[in-house]
């Protein structure tokens, strides 16, 4: 059984950090892209982030520049530091898995994690 589990949620106020961890079981991590999304209050889920096999990554453009995705395979575990956060970076932010990077959708989700940025 796959399981995809995020940790490190919290509040923090304006122009502080978290990171977020994804540990993941029941799959060959070294095998999956992994992505972070985003779902803030009200709106639909977003795509943040993702890291290749190789370790290639790719950030959408509100986040450039402050986040950080890395993976440790040895630990099955992704990685997203959040520098910077900003009022607008609340969210419940999920990891995904998916062994191509398709996203529509992948082929697994975590439960999510609350991050809230007060201003």
């Amino acid at each position: 059984q796959v399981q995809l589990v995020e940790s490190g949620g919290g509040v923090v106020q304006a122009g502080g950090s978290l990171r977020l961890s994804c540990a993941t079981s029941g799959l060959t991590f070294s095998n999956y892209v992994m992505a972070w999304f985003r779902q803030p209050p009200g709106k639909v889920r977003e795509f943040v982030s993702h890291i290749d096999w190789s370790g290639d990554v790719y950030y959408v453009d509100s986040v450039k520049g402050r986040f950080t995705i890395s993976r440790d395979n040895a630990k099955s575990t992704v990685y997203l530091q959040m520098n910077m956060l900003k009022p607008e970076d609340t969210a419940i932010y999920f990891c995904a898995a998916d062994p191509d990077g398709s996203w529509s959708p992948p082929n697994y989700w975590g439960q999510g994690t609350q991050v809230t940025v007060s201003s």
